[in-house]
């Protein structure tokens, strides 16, 4: 009598089948999860240094601005300038902040005064001041004919500007490698008022507080 064979040759035998695709889902679902789990950490890494970057940028800007608003406060009162009668009673207001030195009196030459945030440095140097006031001993029309060359090159440029009823001439840009800024001149008798900032950083007292105050005796 022949035994039955209990299976075939060649057969694949289910259960094994079902191991093996069951072998395969767990080791395909680990290395999902370890994927997974790999990939969250990393975005939450990212997030949270996005996070502390933005944390730290809006602590800087409110700082900055905390700081710009303190300095601001601090220039208030104005304080008022005035010059010599005899040369056109120049007047204008100035933040408190700052100093000023007359360097010539104008008695035997020209009208000087600079004006610093903080201590005035040496005339003799190169570094720009926050205002100069000039009253120079010369016509209206030969110091506007001088900067005319710099106003062809468009290095500086020209325009009209009136204040307190009277009418002169406004330069903007660079007077000089060092010197880039704003300058309003107006006629003064036989002379010359030279009114400028030779930074862009003053330009905002420059036109908040020193043109609108500034007025002379024509």
């Amino acid at each position: 009598m022949q035994t039955k064979r209990t299976s075939e040759s060649g057969e694949v035998n289910p259960l094994l089948l079902v191991s093996v695709v069951l072998t395969i889902l767990v080791l395909g679902l680990g290395s999902f999860s370890i994927w997974a789990y790999v990939n969250y950490n990393d975005q939450k890494d990212n997030v949270d240094q996005k996070i502390s970057a933005a944390v730290a940028t809006a602590k800087k800007q409110q700082s900055d601005a905390d700081a710009t608003k303190f300095a601001e406060q601090e220039k208030q009162p104005n304080r008022k300038f005035t010059g010599p009668s005899d040369l056109g009673s120049v007047e204008l207001s100035y933040p408190k902040t700052w100093s000023v030195y007359v360097d010539k009196d104008g008695s035997n030459s020209n009208y000087e005064a600079y004006f610093a945030a903080g201590v005035v440095p040496p005339i003799s140097g190169k570094t720009p001041y926050a205002l100069r006031v000039t009253v120079e001993r010369k016509a209206y029309e030969d110091v506007i004919q001088a900067y005319q060359s710099k106003v062809k090159k468009g290095e500086l440029k020209s325009s009209s500007i009136t204040l307190q009823g009277q009418t002169g001439t406004r330069l903007d840009g660079s007077f000089s490698d060092d010197v880039k800024g704003s300058m309003v001149l107006f006629k003064v008798r036989d002379k010359t008022l030279e009114v400028y900032t030779q930074s862009d950083t003053f330009t905002s007292d420059y036109e908040k507080i020193i043109l609108p105050s500034l007025s002379f005796n024509k």
